[in-house]
């Protein structure tokens, strides 16, 4: 097997930033804590705390999670922008052309379904390449460093990516006996 170093691509284009922004959705909406939902469901925006910075997750407070949510965010990615679709074909026959104006289109409906169910705004509101100097006590769970990370905070540095943060969540409530684990019922003209 030969693998074509051309085709690889070398910088994001709009379907790779896409598929970045859902899998963090998704992996967002999978560790989402119960602490941060208020009593309609919704995602209350994170706090700053000026607590040391500690690890996110220590072994001894992990917790288990359910699909649910994320399961639901793949059924309205199917549904709004034929997601699934998408992602499960072959594109190796296509032209770009046609995999751009596909792409185009997964875009839309999926930009349409995170508009729609989810409030996001950006972490830093500083302009990315931007230097900016992050003080003693910052939220690593908000900034993650890259880079030579030697020594303690204050930490200078440029902003390579402003962050996103849920700071509203409005999923639909689920009835009883859905089964999320249908994405997408097959479908049967007649």
């Amino acid at each position: 097997m030969s693998i074509e170093f051309s085709l690889i691509p070398v910088a994001f284009d709009a379907l790779h930033l896409l598929l970045l922004v859902l899998a963090l959705l998704l992996f967002v909406s999978l560790v989402r804590k119960p602490a941060d939902v208020n009593a309609a469901g919704n995602a209350k925006p994170a706090e700053q705390s000026s607590a040391p910075v500690e690890p996110a997750v220590t072994p001894s407070v992990l917790k288990d999670t359910t699909p649910e949510s994320a399961l639901q965010l793949l059924s309205l990615l199917q549904q709004d922008a034929r997601f699934l679709d998408f992602v499960h074909e072959d594109l190796s026959s296509y032209s770009d052309a046609d995999i751009g104006a596909a792409a185009r289109v997964v875009h839309e409906g999926s930009k349409k379904t995170v508009a729609g169910y989810f409030t996001l705004s950006p972490i830093r509101t500083e302009e990315e390449e931007s230097r900016l100097t992050l003080e003693s006590g910052f939220d690593a769970s908000q900034v993650r460093l890259t880079g030579n990370v030697v020594g303690s905070a204050p930490f200078t540095g440029t902003l390579v990516h402003r962050g996103w943060k849920a700071t509203e969540v409005r999923l639909p409530q689920l009835a009883k006996g859905h089964d999320v684990r249908i994405l997408a019922p097959a479908e049967v003209e007649l």
